[in-house]
C-alpha cells in the first residue's frame, strides 16, 4: 500500500476510534482488552500518536522513550486524543519523502514504516474502542488486511523479542481465503520466518493451518478475535501457541 493510503487510513480510523471511545463512555470495559477501560485505551494511543509525531516532526536517528500518558478523563481525554491524532496525520502528510528518523524494523523509508505502523496501530485499537461500543465492527478491507497481515508476521515478530518458538522445527500456515494470500511461518527455536505467496499454488502440507477472510485473520492474529473465527486444521497447538505468545506489548 502507498504511504498517502495509509495516511488516508489512519485519519478515518482515528475518527471511527474517537468517536466510538465517546458513545460507550471512558469507564466502559474494553471487552478485546480485559484489563483496561476506555479511559486507558485512549490515553495509551493519545501517548503513541505523540511519541510516533516527534520522530516524524524532530527526526529523531535514535530510539526515544515515549512521554507519559496524559492524566486525563472524560471529555478532556478525547479532546485530547483527537487533538494529538490531527497533529500525528498532519506530520505524515507534510514530512517529506527522504525524511530520516528511527523506526523498529524494515521498511521502504521511515516515513512508510511511520505511516503504515500508526494506520495499523489505530485500527486494532479502533477495534477494541467499538468493542466497548458494542455493535458491528467497522470493517477492514481485504488490502489493508493484508498488508497488515505481513506487517505483524513479517515485521514485529521477525523481531529477537518476538515469543513464538517452539523446541522442533515446526511450520504454521495463514491463508486469506478472498485474496489467494498466503503466508508460510517456519517456526523454531529462533524468531519466526514468514514467507508471503499471492495466488494459487501448491504448497507443502503445514503442521497448522489459520484460514479465513484477510479481515478475520488480521483481527484474530492480533488476538482481537476468538481463534474459533478461524478454520484450523492440523495441529490446533500451534494455533493456542500463537493465541498465548504472540501478543505485542508496548514495554
Amino acid at each position: 500500500m502507498k504511504i498517502a493510503e495509509h495516511i488516508h487510513s489512519l485519519a478515518a480510523e482515528g475518527r471511527l476510534l474517537a468517536d466510538a471511545a465517546e458513545e460507550a463512555g471512558t469507564g466502559a470495559p474494553v471487552p478485546t482488552c480485559p484489563d483496561w477501560q476506555v479511559r486507558d485505551l485512549l490515553r495509551h494511543t493519545a501517548m503513541v500518536h505523540t511519541w510516533a509525531a516527534a520522530f516524524v516532526t524532530e527526526g529523531h536517528t535514535s530510539y526515544v522513550p515515549d512521554a507519559r500518558e496524559p492524566d486525563l478523563d472524560g471529555p478532556a481525554l478525547l479532546d485530547r486524543f483527537r487533538a494529538g491524532h490531527r497533529l500525528l496525520v498532519e506530520a505524515l502528510e507534510r514530512a517529506p519523502e527522504d525524511l530520516d528518523c528511527w523506526a523498529f524494523f524494515a521498511a521502504p523509508s521511515p516515513l512508510a514504516f511511520w505511516a503504515r505502523r500508526q494506520a495499523h496501530e489505530t485500527t486494532i485499537h479502533r477495534v477494541d474502542a467499538e468493542s466497548a461500543r458494542g455493535g458491528a465492527l467497522s470493517p477492514v478491507a481485504s488490502a489493508r488486511a493484508v498488508d497488515g497481515i505481513d506487517e505483524l508476521l513479517q515485521g514485529f515478530h521477525a523481531r529477537p523479542k518476538s515469543r513464538v518458538r517452539t523446541d522442533a522445527p515446526r511450520t504454521l500456515r495463514v491463508r486469506a481465503t478472498d485474496t489467494d494470500t498466503v503466508w508460510t511461518v517456519r517456526l523454531s527455536t529462533e524468531p519466526p520466518a514468514a514467507v508471503r505467496e499471492d495466488g494459487p499454488s501448491a504448497l507443502p502440507p503445514a503442521d497448522c493451518e489459520l484460514s479465513a477472510t484477510a479481515q478475520e485473520l488480521y483481527l484474530t492474529l492480533w488476538n482481537r478475535r476468538p481463534l474459533t473465527a478461524l478454520t484450523v486444521t492440523g495441529d490446533p497447538a500451534l494455533a493456542r501457541l500463537w493465541r498465548e505468545r504472540s501478543s505485542v506489548t508496548w514495554s
